[in-house]
């Protein structure tokens, strides 16, 4: 086949086309229509596959004979550094699901909800400040930062003084331009502060989860390495995926006024399917998540052998037209419950009923406390994080 030329190797990852930033790279609808299962080619010059669909990406996160082993030398990396894996969610099993299981409770459907009334209190809080500082503001500084932020310290039992400095380091890991002395400077910094924070809980345990990891450290359950990476882990992915998503698809919003008037008006229910529409159609996590075959497999009429990379843009399985009708539009009343942005199978995200709290209590808050939230400035000036492993903004200028 052409696409497996060495002249014919697409590059990954792609680019967005001028003017639409919300939509994933055209290139990706042509191979997801075309050539569904192609070769691209990686920083690196490594050609791992590509596979585009819903159905394939779906068939290949559930099955056994996919490994998420970030430090096997054919994990496809998203970029040069040490092989080191970024806690359970770069391990199989039998470390996989023993690391995990050990903060399953944490993430419960039920153990979150009873969080409600606290996440709205930070919410409206964060509302508070934001209206009485100046006006106009960066959605991204006053409000889309702090809100998880603040829930993610308090849920780990973190400073939120501090709630700088891991965000200046996270940063530095999630950029796609950092070079291996930076990622390596800014992660061990993180452990560093982590690690010391865990010695301080296992002194002195109180009612949060790395006083639970603490605790299984004393017991013999988790070495202390084990539970500085799980704390590592949780603190990143717990603000930082859930501020991009809010200043991302607050400007979604605003580009939609119909859309955001039937958020605002619409009970829990509108709001709790718009949280996952808005999830599908937006699809933060950039770079498709990585994985490599360690036997043979057949699918979609291609056979990936064993030790080749596999790369799952999940963008594009959200914009399957064969799992959603008409994908390139918002649509907050459609059932979009089946979209990947979390992942599938046996790695789909811990945390997902936590950001979904977050997200639909910030809907149903933001834009009915503030029902004239507008753009502050022109829409092709807004900076957007295209260099980052998670999509987003870096400000958003807003007024009222």
């Amino acid at each position: 086949m052409t696409a497996d030329t060495t002249d014919a190797i697409p590059e990954y990852p792609m680019s967005r086309a001028p003017g639409c930033p919300f939509d994933p790279p055209p290139r990706l609808a042509e191979l997801r229509e075309h050539d569904p299962i192609t070769r691209v080619r990686l920083w690196d010059g490594t050609t791992p596959w590509l596979v585009t669909r819903h159905a394939d990406q779906k068939a290949l996160l559930r099955d056994p004979r996919v490994s998420a082993d970030m430090t096997h030398d054919d994990y496809p990396r998203q970029a040069p550094g040490p092989k080191r894996t970024l806690s359970f969610i770069g391990m199989d099993a039998p470390e996989h699901p023993r690391l995990r299981r050990m903060l399953s409770a944490d993430f419960a459907i039920k153990r979150v909800e009873d969080m409600r009334p606290a996440v709205q209190r930070v919410v409206d809080d964060c509302v508070d400040r934001m209206l009485a500082g100046p006006n106009p503001t960066d959605l991204v500084e006053a409000f889309a930062l702090p809100v998880p932020s603040l829930v993610i310290c308090d849920l780990l039992g973190v400073p939120y003084a501090d709630h700088d400095f891991f965000q200046d380091n996270s940063k530095v890991l999630i950029n796609r331009g950092s070079t291996p002395d930076e990622r390596m400077a800014a992660s061990g910094r993180l452990h560093h502060y982590l690690a010391d924070l865990l010695a301080a809980k296992r002194a002195d345990p109180r009612d949060d989860m790395l006083s639970g990891l603490a605790g299984r450290v004393d017991a013999g359950e988790l070495s202390a390495t084990e539970a500085t990476e799980m704390a590592v882990l949780m603190l990143i992915a717990g603000h930082e995926t859930t501020a991009n998503m809010i200043s991302l698809s607050t400007l979604a919003l605003l580009r939609d006024p119909d859309q955001l008037a039937l958020l605002r008006d619409g009970d829990q229910d509108v709001a709790k399917t718009a949280v996952d529409e808005l999830l599908r159609y937006l699809t933060i996590t950039h770079g498709g998540r990585r994985r490599f075959a360690t036997e043979d497999i057949e699918i979609g009429g291609r056979v990936i052998r064993a030790g080749e990379g596999i790369v799952l843009p999940n963008e594009s399985a959200n914009r399957d037209p064969e799992v959603f009708a008409e994908p390139d539009r918002i649509d907050l009343l459609r059932s979009s419950r089946s979209h990947l942005a979390f992942g599938f199978g046996v790695h789909q995200c811990l945390g997902q009923p936590l950001a979904r709290l977050e997200l639909e209590v910030v809907y149903r808050t933001l834009f009915r406390r503030v029902p004239t939230l507008a753009p502050a400035t022109d829409f092709d000036t807004v900076p957007f994080k295209h260099d980052g492993f998670v999509y987003g903004l870096y400000e958003l200028p807003v007024t009222w």
